[in-house]
């Protein structure tokens, strides 16, 4: 099980405060730390930790795309229609425009990735503790 201290070690990016502007779309507790945004505001860069069990809810990138760039502990990566992916440090994941998909922490380990992400949200309902679990299963987790 990975510790918030764990995930932490060797990590250069602030962890940020706890996320409340989008409390609404993640279930469990996470944090945001805005990196950078570039000019115009279309792209931005932004470190996000979730505590064991957080994961934010379907959603798609409506008008652009996003990469995540895995910094440590464990987490699962799913589009909708597909098996869920297990993500470790060194992970990277491209996300097309258009394409449902969650993303969070395994719920026994905190989870740490950096989101670049192009153009506009659109999130939709809350990922079900049956496909959470069944994320869980098909990983030995």
């Amino acid at each position: 099980m990975a510790q918030f201290e764990e995930v932490q070690q060797g990590i250069i990016f602030p962890v940020g405060e706890e996320n409340e502007a989008y409390q609404d779309v993640f279930t469990g507790r996470s944090y945001l730390a805005v990196l950078a945004q570039a000019p115009g505001g279309r792209t931005g860069v932004a470190n996000v930790t979730f505590e064991p069990g957080c994961r934010n809810h379907w959603h798609v990138h409506t008008e652009g795309y996003q990469i995540l760039l895995v910094l440590g502990g464990q987490g699962l990566y799913q589009e909708e229609g597909k098996a869920a992916r297990l993500l470790q440090a060194g992970d990277v994941v491209v996300t097309d425009k258009g394409v449902k998909h969650w993303h969070g922490a395994v719920k026994d380990a905190w989870f740490e990735h950096i989101a670049i992400t192009a153009g506009a949200s659109e999130f939709f309902e809350a990922v079900t503790d049956d496909i959470y679990e069944s994320a869980h299963r098909d990983h030995g987790l």
